[in-house]
């Protein structure tokens, strides 16, 4: 088959979602973290998501915050994309955000639809164009319905798409329908932000992904990549399938428990949680490491 053309790729195209690992202590580890970063690009990551969900940003201080970008920048930033969480619920507390993230050299910002207070269509129009207005970086969008309360509607996303620096959307809606429309329609570069439907996003139009599980099979996530670019669909499939443990694992408690849990198993840069997040039950670990080996990961 003649290889696939997919839109633009502002962020490139693997990027994993990145825990920020603590000490014993519960303190920021940025020795840890910058240890962490440079395994994961040299593993074959275009890029690197610091300050999300799996990032714990809800437990970390502002300044905590910029002290990991900038840590991993100073790790990693001439060689992948460093781009900055700066989503909350409250619009002047992202704009701060945003404008550190910017001065710290972050390469691009990812924008979470505010979550619990439920905004109107119209309030996310407003906050997400006043987060573009604010610095001269790109924003990737980050639609989450499950865990904001509110998606992005496809014609929000199409309107977003008119501001010169929204170039792109990490998609968890979990919805291809909807999916295929948005990315027709708007033009975004769009993103994977599901592992479980990465493969199935890139046969709708997504460029590619930013993962959880990147923490533990960047090389398999690449290769799934090119070879469906390369058009061998087949070997695509193959190497889904040959993940599905590893997916169905990582997510059968919050991401970032399991993915803690499986640095540590792996000796990699984790350290504890902080609460709310709590350490994996011994039968949860037990269950984690026989997803991850049925999956042909090496603990």
């Amino acid at each position: 088959m003649a290889p696939i053309s997919t839109p633009q790729t502002p962020f490139g195209r693997v990027l994993t979602a990145m825990i920020t690992p603590f000490t014993a202590d519960g303190a920021l580890d940025l020795d840890g973290a910058q240890r962490l970063a440079a395994h994961l690009v040299d593993a074959g990551n275009d890029g690197l998501i610091v300050n999300g969900t799996t990032g714990e940003s809800p437990t970390t201080s502002d300044a905590e915050k910029d002290q990991l970008v900038r840590a991993v920048l100073e790790a990693v930033g001439d060689r992948a994309h460093v781009v900055a969480g700066i989503g909350t619920n409250d619009t002047r507390h992202t704009l701060d955000l945003a404008r550190t993230a910017e001065r710290s050299g972050a390469h691009g910002l990812l924008a979470v639809t505010p979550y619990y207070n439920k905004p109107s269509q119209e309030g996310l129009l407003q906050h997400f164009s006043a987060i573009a207005d604010a610095t001269e970086l790109p924003v990737m969008l980050y639609d989450i319905p499950g865990r904001s309360g509110v998606p992005i509607d496809t014609e929000t996303l199409v309107r977003l798409a008119e501001h010169p620096r929204i170039v792109a959307n990490k998609d968890a809606k979990g919805d291809l329908g909807r999916a295929s429309w948005a990315i027709a329609r708007s033009g975004l570069a769009w993103y994977s932000g599901d592992d479980m439907l990465n493969l199935p996003l890139l046969s709708v139009g997504a460029c590619g992904f930013v993962s959880v599980v990147g923490h533990l099979v960047t090389p398999e996530l690449r290769a799934l990549l090119e070879a469906y670019l390369a058009g061998d669909v087949a070997k695509a499939t193959e190497i889904h399938q040959r993940l599905l443990p590893v997916y169905t694992g990582m997510f059968r408690t919050q991401g970032v428990m399991t993915t803690k849990a499986a640095l540590a198993l792996k000796g990699l840069p984790a350290g504890p949680l902080r609460l709310p997040m709590v350490e994996l039950t011994a039968e949860e670990s037990s269950q984690l490491a026989l997803d991850l080996a049925a999956g042909g990961v090496q603990l």
